[in-house]
């Protein structure tokens, strides 16, 4: 038995905890944002225009923004004040990788203006917002293999864009 040992309260202990997860955070150029301080607490989507030959890109996108802003704690509803649209203007497939003179590997990039309108007037507008991230995916054989994965590979990067484009409008209207 060890003497002279004195049991911390479990109350202590998580205040550490969470007063050095914070110092963390803040350190690393994150921070955490009450409900209360987001610049808006409903938005609604508008129409995503797809410029580009590739299907179904502005379904992808309006799902992952859905997902991203109730991630945030941003309701979306049609009768929002705030509303956000966009027009997917390049989509991009390159090879980037080939084995015996066929391509194996793929990299997909799409760039995307957004328009934020409050009450019908434009009041931001973020001009060719692209993934942070490089979305790849592979294929050689099978033909349907290949859509396949090309088609998670621009989920992926639906949902890249739309983490981007709500973590700017966050940033920049809780940091005026």
């Amino acid at each position: 038995m060890i003497v002279g040992v004195k049991r911390l309260s479990p109350s202590f202990v998580f205040f550490v905890s969470a007063f050095i997860s914070m110092a963390v955070l803040h350190g690393c150029g994150y921070s955490v944002h009450r409900h209360i301080s987001l610049p808006f607490k409903e938005i609604s989507i508008g129409t995503i225009e797809n410029r580009t030959l590739e299907p179904k890109l502005q379904d992808m996108l309006q799902r992952a923004l859905t997902e991203e802003f109730l991630k945030q704690g941003i309701s979306v509803i049609p009768s929002a004040r705030y509303k956000i649209t966009g027009v997917i203007r390049t989509f991009t497939l390159a090879g980037i990788s080939a084995k015996d003179n066929i391509n194996v590997e793929y990299r997909v990039i799409m760039g995307v203006d957004f328009t934020v309108l409050e009450g019908g007037k434009t009041i931001k507008e973020i001009k060719n917002v692209q993934s942070p991230f490089i979305s790849a995916f592979t294929g050689a054989a099978n033909m349907g293999n290949l859509l396949a994965a090309k088609e998670v590979a621009e989920e992926s990067l639906a949902n890249d864009v739309a983490m981007e484009i709500v973590g700017a409008l966050i940033y920049i209207n809780t940091n005026k």
